[in-house]
């Protein structure tokens, strides 16, 4: 094979990655508590259960008593199964499991004034496959890591309005490989080239809680769009004397992630029974194109219609306090996913409308201590791939812990 080849072999397999890849940013994450979670998060702008309402409404704040500390733990797996279209699995089970922590503090500034301060991942994927399955030129290694820290006030407007506003500084990163694209794989059978890039960026989220009545709140949070200038490198694991045909290629893409915006409810029937619902939006309508750019120049490297949709998840939940230690939770919930058929689904993200069933409780330590702890399944449909033929069988489990401290 002559240079020229080569190197148009070597650059065709860092457009592919690139443009297929870049839909890691766009699995976003609300498993950011474990108390919401045996409820499917359902209705958690209005539930106000502890610090972690300040992610799905910081007016929520004002219902915490006193300074709470919030720290937890989520352990998500995937899985997903491709099959070809002859019906063959391949390429193993590409799900990851996920350990997705976060933590919240909360504390009176006065007493119509609350404080409280987040960290967590509002954006996260792993996928893997095996490293020689028939669809490597799409997809091997996907790995979307992220981590917001989020300063929150809310006020007090009257007994039956409060107000909230927070700000968020979030880091990604992501690590996206493949193997080169036929016919260059036949040559190079064991080249993999990866995409690592990162950014971080400022958002805001908002949010009002109204009490209708003693028994019943309502409770309204907004998420701001993020915007990310991701920069980074396309690198392979090829020989030297590959190496000086254009890797590694300094690249850039400027990516938009999602606002949301969720109306809830919360109604505590009596001493015993309460519940919840909520519907929520997502705008992945604003990833509609992804353009990757040479970072030298800024001239176009490659441009992928991604398309997406806006979606909407609707949850609802029941609790069930026991007695004064023991209180337990129940959840469903629907939502369905941004990518809109299957000439848009990638490996990276075989995505698909998906039903949650959750459960979970909370015991009540002496003292001041509380633990959570919440199981999720969702069952996530079939959904059927373009490129490379097939489809695939998918599913996801999530368990929680968290322990919550008031003082």
């Amino acid at each position: 094979m002559g240079k020229n080849m080569k190197r148009k072999g070597l650059a065709l397999a860092g457009l592919m990655l690139l443009g297929g890849g870049a839909q890691a940013a766009g699995f976003a994450l609300i498993e950011q508590s474990a108390s919401g979670l045996g409820n499917a998060y359902a209705g958690q702008a209005a539930s106000a259960q502890d610090a972690s309402v300040l992610f799905y409404n910081p007016a929520g704040l004002n219902e915490i008593q006193g300074r709470q500390f919030v720290a937890a733990v989520h352990l998500i797996k995937p899985s997903a199964r491709y099959s070809t279209s002859a019906g063959v699995e391949d390429g193993g089970d590409a799900g990851s499991l996920i350990p997705v922590p976060s933590a919240y503090y909360a504390m009176d500034i006065s007493p119509d004034l609350k404080f409280g301060i987040g960290m967590g991942a509002p954006f996260g994927l792993k996928t893997e496959y095996d490293s020689d399955w028939s669809g490597r030129s799409h997809a091997i290694l996907s790995d979307l890591q992220s981590v917001s820290l989020s300063p929150t006030l809310a006020w007090r407007l009257s007994d039956a309005v409060s107000l909230g506003v927070g700000v968020n500084y979030s880091y990604i990163q992501a690590e996206l490989s493949k193997g080169l694209p036929s016919p260059y794989s036949l040559l190079y059978p064991t080249v993999v080239t990866t995409m690592k890039g990162d950014d971080t960026a400022w958002s805001y989220n908002l949010g009002a809680m109204f009490r209708l009545g003693s028994d019943t709140r309502l409770g309204l949070g907004y998420r701001s769009t993020v915007k990310y200038h991701l920069s980074g490198q396309v690198t392979s694991n090829v020989d030297p004397a590959l190496a000086q045909l254009g890797i590694p290629t300094d690249v850039y893409a400027d990516v938009k992630l999602p606002d949301t915006a969720t109306l809830a409810i919360h109604h505590q029937i009596n001493d015993r029974w309460s519940v919840m619902a909520d519907a929520t939006w997502t705008g992945w309508g604003a990833f509609n194109r992804l353009d990757i750019r040479r970072q030298s120049d800024g001239a176009l490297v490659d441009s992928t219609d991604e398309s997406w949709k806006d979606v909407w998840r609707f949850g609802l939940g029941a609790s069930y306090r026991m007695n004064d230690t023991w209180t337990w939770r129940v959840g469903v919930a629907y939502d369905n996913a941004p990518v809109p058929d299957s000439a848009h689904r990638t490996p990276r993200i075989p995505d698909a409308d998906r039903t949650w069933l959750a459960m979970g409780g909370q015991y009540a330590l002496s003292g001041k201590g509380k633990v959570d702890f919440g199981y999720a399944h969702l069952f996530v449909k079939d959904s059927a791939i373009d490129n490379p033929a097939g489809s695939y069988d998918n599913a996801v489990d999530i368990l929680s812990v968290q322990y919550t401290h008031t003082f």
